[in-house]
């Protein structure tokens, strides 16, 4: 069964400056508001990059999980990893016999989502997804609507490529998520790190004061200047030879993402 890194979300005091940032310094564009966001006291945007996907919530309401989380990190940044399969049933027992919690199980047609306990995580709040019987990178995915592919712009940057978790304790976060998503963890010269089928995920020390969570995003672009150039224009900083959008991290590569 194949396990695939779809969607990377942030979560935001604000959603339409950061949906806006996004757009302008990647050139992408929103596909899809998902109405069914505010039973959790939420509003969103999603953004495909190639055949993945930025979202980003906001509160709307008092007293949410993600306003709590607001809180806890000081501010907007990385909030959900998740992942789709052809395999969910197999995930959720798999889950069941790690003793991993099912926070919220999402039932809508023919898509089904879980979403763990972030207690029995840590790093940041992990999802696996199925729609249909899984397969095509092009096909149906239902969090992003239904013509979320006439929505996707590819000229500034072409692919989601990794995700970067970071702790106090990387290792111990490496071998966990390894154990929950049936991964080997792999140790470099600068963290850990574990592939999957069409990504990276690597789990680094934290170092900007900010505690555990989704730190960074890896992307491929086909010039990273383009890049650091409309960040400037839209006065975002440049870090690690990167840009920070949103409270993230976005590393830009210009290779195939295993050499990212």
């Amino acid at each position: 069964m194949f396990l695939r890194l779809r969607q990377l979300c942030l979560v935001a005091g604000k959603l339409e400056p950061v949906v806006e940032d996004l757009r302008s310094v990647f050139g992408i564009e929103v596909c899809h508001r998902d109405p069914g966001v505010g039973q959790f006291g939420l509003e969103n945007a999603l953004l495909p990059i190639g055949h993945s996907f930025i979202e980003v919530v906001a509160p709307v309401e008092e007293g949410t999980a993600a306003g709590r989380y607001l809180q806890r990190r000081n501010g907007d940044g990385g909030y959900m990893v998740i992942h789709d399969t052809d395999e969910i049933h197999q995930w959720e027992a798999r889950m069941n016999t790690l003793g991993i919690r099912i926070a919220a199980t999402l039932e809508v047609d023919e898509y089904r989502g879980l979403q763990l306990h972030p207690g029995d995580t840590g790093g940041a709040l992990l999802e696996i997804n199925q729609t249909g019987k899984g397969g095509s990178l092009e096909g149906a995915y239902h969090p992003a609507g239904p013509d979320w592919q006439s929505h996707v712009r590819t000229d500034v940057v072409t692919a989601v490529v990794g995700a970067e978790l970071q702790s106090d304790a990387p290792e111990a976060l490496a071998k966990r998520w390894g154990d929950i998503l049936e991964r080997p963890v792999v140790a470099g010269k600068s963290g850990f790190s574990i592939e999957l089928d069409n990504a990276r995920l690597r789990f680094v020390q934290a170092r900007d004061g900010r505690g555990e969570g989704l730190g960074g995003i890896d992307l491929l672009v086909p010039d990273a200047e383009v890049v650091r150039e409309r960040c400037r224009r839209n006065d975002l900083p440049l870090v690690d030879g990167g840009v920070l959008v949103g409270g993230v991290r976005f590393y830009l590569g210009t290779g195939d993402w295993r050499g990212v």
